[in-house]
């Protein structure tokens, strides 16, 4: 399953967007591999913001957290163009803002039969991962959602599950990755979307609306959703 911010998802990254905000994917001609050198590092909470220099252009990138130091030359391809994007952690808006579900320290997609991931980071499917949770009364499970997912559109479930990623604040709202552990055929990661603000790590319960082949544009589709949801206290 894709989540945004990464490319937006990003991928996919990313603050409020605003109504005079538009966003649009790299077209072919400029989904080529670039070589960049890196000339400013800004941290928040759950990206890094780069500010580049490939060849006599300059422009700012978004990815998932990394380490990057000025100096350093990275390598990407592909992306998604957000205009005018309004960071509300920084309070500053960025003409043109490149979005990336990762970033690399070598042009490894020369062959095209990978993808580029920043150190550290993970791609917009997240990897399973060995985690065990005891059910909570009332709850779903992963594996139980997407075996009868069409049971479930359009009501609202709740499953209690980690916190795999969090990408705070993409489409004016927050995006989330949970995983308990179960899995149907190959689905284990569950994307939210939510305005509460959780940490990686954390156990939670969320309840929300199950929305099935849910179609962003540009590529996003999502065959499972839980929207709007909130914690369980």
């Amino acid at each position: 399953m894709k989540s945004i911010l990464s490319v937006v998802l990003f991928f996919l990254a990313l603050s409020a967007c605003q109504s005079n905000q538009s966003s649009k994917p790299m077209s072919q001609t400029e989904s080529s591999i670039h070589e960049v050198v890196i000339k400013e590092v800004i941290q928040v909470s759950g990206y890094t913001y780069l500010f580049v220099q490939e060849k006599r252009m300059e422009r700012w990138l978004a990815t998932p957290p990394i380490q990057a130091k000025e100096g350093e030359t990275y390598y990407y391809e592909g992306g998604f163009e957000m205009v005018n994007f309004k960071s509300k952690e920084l309070d500053r808006t960025f003409e043109s803002i490149i979005f990336l579900e990762g970033i690399s320290t070598s042009p490894t997609l020369a062959d095209g039969s990978e993808t580029l991931v920043s150190p550290g980071a993970t791609t917009i499917k997240e990897g399973k991962k060995e985690i065990q949770i005891t059910p909570a009364e009332g709850c779903i499970t992963i594996s139980e959602l997407f075996s009868n997912k069409e049971s479930y559109e359009g009501k609202m479930v709740k499953i209690k599950a980690e916190v795999t990623k969090f990408s705070p604040e993409i489409m004016e709202t927050n995006w989330i990755h949970l995983q308990d552990g179960t899995d149907f055929e190959g689905d284990f990661d569950l994307t939210v979307t939510s305005p509460e603000i959780v940490a990686v790590g954390n156990v939670v319960i969320f309840e929300g609306k199950i929305t099935l082949d849910k179609d962003l544009g540009f590529g996003y589709f999502f065959p499972v959703l839980m929207e709007n949801a909130s914690l369980v206290k």
